[in-house]
């Protein structure tokens, strides 16, 4: 079942993301951040629940897309967890369908992310640099860089795509060289 986060949820969500993601407290921490960033739009946040437990979570929040008409607010889709022991179940395909439709809903016309594009590709996301993006820092791999083009999505929708300050706080863009 996928759902709504609420209050009540946040312990387990920082539990799904210290599991999935291995990195203590580096994605839970982003995500309490972003439930309180100012931003443009409040962020989406649900959970997929098995016998009331709670074993994915994703989240959709405030991104811009500065293209040459005017500035597009947009959706980034980070972070996507799910608990390993759940994990190539479904559980993440679910989670990212809901949150597309719930972003379409809004009239979001764009949905970025970094990613598998192996794993993304199949669940509605292209490769942004080559549907007309730049991407936000050199450090995002070209094939990781990732677009959903939704149904509010005009052609002149083109750019720069930018985060909010939380993502670039908590260092969560891009791949860092572990041997610089």
């Amino acid at each position: 079942m996928i759902r709504d986060e609420t209050a009540d949820d946040h312990r387990d969500v920082g539990e799904v993301h210290s599991r999935a993601f291995g990195d203590g407290d580096r994605v839970p921490g982003l995500v309490a951040a972003l439930r309180v960033a100012e931003a443009a739009s409040a962020p989406m946040s649900f959970v997929a629940t098995v016998d009331d437990r709670i074993v994915g979570h994703v989240m959709l929040s405030a991104t811009r897309l500065d293209a040459p008409r005017r500035i597009v607010d947009v959706l980034t889709l980070s972070p996507l967890g799910v608990l390993p022991e759940f994990q190539r179940r479904g559980v993440g395909s679910r989670l990212i369908a809901h949150a597309l439709d719930a972003a379409d809903a809004r009239r979001v016309p764009l949905v970025f992310l970094e990613g598998s594009p192996y794993y993304y590709s199949a669940r509605g996301f292209e490769g942004a640099v080559a549907a007309g993006f730049r991407s936000p820092s050199l450090r995002i791999p070209e094939a990781a860089f990732q677009v959903a083009r939704l149904s509010a999505y005009e052609p002149w929708m083109t750019g720069t795509f930018v985060y909010s300050e939380t993502f670039w706080a908590h260092d969560c863009v891009g791949l860092r060289d572990s041997g610089a």
